[in-house]
């Protein structure tokens, strides 16, 4: 875990519980933050019932011999603040976590979550030169997640009995193809009218933003913990399922080449395969221009020095 803030810590400690790993190391710039915190999570570790070692650093030498690392630094949303307005500063602090990663673990799988997503993700590809199946963004599994719970609102379902998935954009031009979500084995569009599925879908795409400014300081954690864990234990059980992750698209589903929110496959590695799906013309369409729109916000990305 790169990133000792809520999200972060959050993660390491889901991670953690899972048993599913040898160490779970914490690092943060800020001295003593990371090794307080895993110090902290380790000592109820016969409570949770793990026997992963939780590890905490300021270094980034750290990470030597991590097989996948989860990135959470940078700066966190502000009311009244948009993704974008955090592009300049993460895009340093992402350009300087990725050299050293480049150097510290240069075999690891990276799960970016660190805002704006798409951005980021593209600029950890563009500095550690990792394989681009080993540079995912964690996006889509938290957006299908909150529009399930939404759903699970209305009092019709269960989250859990929601199956949906979120494309394109985490922010506005996020793509929730209702031709691919259903309640159980029935069709959503079958249970709800047109106007309610797409204020659900609308609140689904500014949920992050309704959680900022209720918080009014800071922003969400615990669903965007949990996504980026599930995105992890996906690949490290090779268990086939299909999630959304924010992946290079390389003209799927007609989008330009650029990162986008994609249905994919995870293995060991990272990415397995991006997943063929049956939308209609007009949802492809949505994500086509997602990607073009992404694609242009890529492209005035600063120069990291």
């Amino acid at each position: 875990m790169v990133g000792a803030g809520h999200v972060g810590a959050m993660t390491a400690l889901r991670l953690a519980e899972s048993d599913l790993f040898s160490e779970v190391a914490l690092v943060d710039v800020v001295p003593g933050l990371a090794a307080g915190l895993a110090l902290d999570m380790w000592h109820g570790a016969g409570l949770y019932g793990f026997s992963t070692r939780l590890s905490g650093s300021d270094d980034l030498v750290a990470l030597a011999g991590a097989e996948y690392i989860v990135i959470t630094a940078g700066k966190p949303r502000q009311p009244g603040m948009s993704r974008t307005d955090l592009t300049a500063v993460n895009a340093e602090i992402m350009t300087s976590v990725c050299r050293g990663i480049r150097t510290h673990a240069p075999n690891s799988t990276l799960v970016i979550v660190s805002n704006p997503l798409e951005e980021m993700t593209h600029l950890a590809a563009q500095q550690t030169g990792f394989p681009e199946e080993r540079v995912l963004g964690m996006a889509g599994v938290l957006d299908s997640a909150r529009f399930c719970a939404l759903v699970g609102l209305t009092g019709k379902a269960r989250p859990q009995e929601v199956r949906a998935v979120a494309l394109g954009s985490h922010g506005p031009e996020m793509v929730i193809p209702l031709s691919q979500a259903f309640v159980g084995d029935r069709p959503i569009e079958s249970m709800f009218d047109a106007e309610t599925l797409e204020a659900l879908v609308e609140r689904a795409r500014e949920s992050g933003g309704e959680v900022v400014k209720l918080l009014q300081k800071g922003s969400a954690y615990f669903s965007p913990a949990e996504s980026a864990v599930t995105m992890v234990r996906a690949m490290v059980r090779d268990s086939g399922e299909v999630i959304a992750a924010c992946v290079r698209s390389r003209g799927a589903y007609g989008a330009v080449d650029t990162r986008v929110g994609l249905p994919v496959r995870l293995h060991r590695r990272g990415l397995k395969e991006i997943v063929p799906l049956a939308l209609r013309p007009a949802e492809q369409q949505a994500l086509q221009d997602a990607a073009a729109r992404i694609a242009a916000r890529i492209a005035e990305l600063p120069v990291p020095c």
